[in-house]
Parts: C-alpha cells; sequence; structure tokens
C-alpha cells in the first residue's frame, strides 16, 4: 500500500487526512504530516493536480525530517475537495489557502511558510498580496511559478 521508499516509511505513518471548510461553504481536503511541532508549512499543488503530487509529498517529507509539520490539501474543485474547477479561479483558491491557514490559527498553530509548485507557487504569491496583514506567515515560496502573469491572473470576478 505505501509505495515510499524504507527511510520514508515513517513519514506516511504520521499522515492525517483533515477536512476544512473554506469561505464558500466547501470542503477542502488534505493531508497533515504530524511531527508534533507548533509550527505548520502549507503546500499548495498546480494545475489540474492535486494533494498527492510526487514533488509535494517529497517536500513534505523532507519538511518533516526537519521536524516540522506540515500540510498538504486540494485546492476546490480538485481532488478529493468539493467545489468545481474553474481555469481562471486563482482568486477562489488564494482563498481556500486562507481557509487552511485560518484553521491552523484557530487550533493554536503558527503557519509560517506556504509553499506552491506551479500554479500553486502563484497562488501564494496572490493570497500574500491579499492577506499581507494577516498571520504570521513570513515565508513565500514559489516552485516553478509562471513568471508572465500579464494573461495568467485574472483579479476580476473570476
Amino acid at each position: 500500500m505505501d509505495s515510499s521508499p524504507k527511510g520514508n516509511s515513517a513519514c506516511a505513518q504520521q499522515q492525517q487526512k483533515m477536512e476544512i471548510q473554506n469561505s464558500h461553504n466547501e470542503k477542502l481536503v488534505g493531508l497533515l504530516h504530524e511531527t508534533g511541532s507548533r509550527e505548520v508549512v502549507v503546500l499548495c499543488h498546480g494545475f489540474k493536480s492535486d494533494k498527492n503530487n510526487t514533488i509535494l509529498k517529497n517536500v513534505a517529507a523532507a519538511i518533516e525530517k526537519e521536524g516540522i509539520s506540515s500540510f498538504r490539501f486540494d485546492f476546490s474543485g480538485n481532488g478529493e475537495s468539493e467545489g468545481g474547477f474553474n481555469y481562471g479561479n486563482y482568486k477562489h483558491e488564494a482563498d481556500d489557502l486562507h481557509s487552511v491557514i485560518q484553521h491552523f490559527s484557530n487550533t493554536n498553530r503558527v503557519v509560517t511558510t506556504i509553499i506552491g509548485h506551479s500554479r500553486g507557487g502563484n497562488v501564494v504569491l496572490l493570497y500574500a498580496s491579499k492577506y499581507c496583514n494577516d498571520g504570521n506567515v513570513r515565508n513565500i515560496i514559489s516552485i516553478s511559478g509562471r513568471y508572465d502573469l500579464k494573461k495568467g491572473i485574472r483579479l476580476g470576478d473570476g
């Protein structure tokens, strides 16, 4: 069942499936890699992907080896989460990320870092611009995010 290398088998045993309501009353599904740390790093997937993306799994395992908990989740309309998928839905996904961060804040955890891969890299940047004074997020990391956003992010009604 667990296809991870033997050295990472402890990582798989520490995963907790979680459901978090977003601000649009949709259920977001994610996996918490629990180490017992108060700090949590949140990982965001890319376009038409999900929390089980190999890159996110590897990043989560590396963070866990450092003794820090991480949470990887499906944006609404992706993977196991509720909602419909929309192409230019960056604003909605930034709101999803905000709901996740608020959830951990409400449970006495601190999200200090958010990491996004591909489209998720742009979502974390949009989150930072929209919610910059909200909480303890100190580190924003975009892995392979788009570099030319003139046609990539729609800030209007979509």
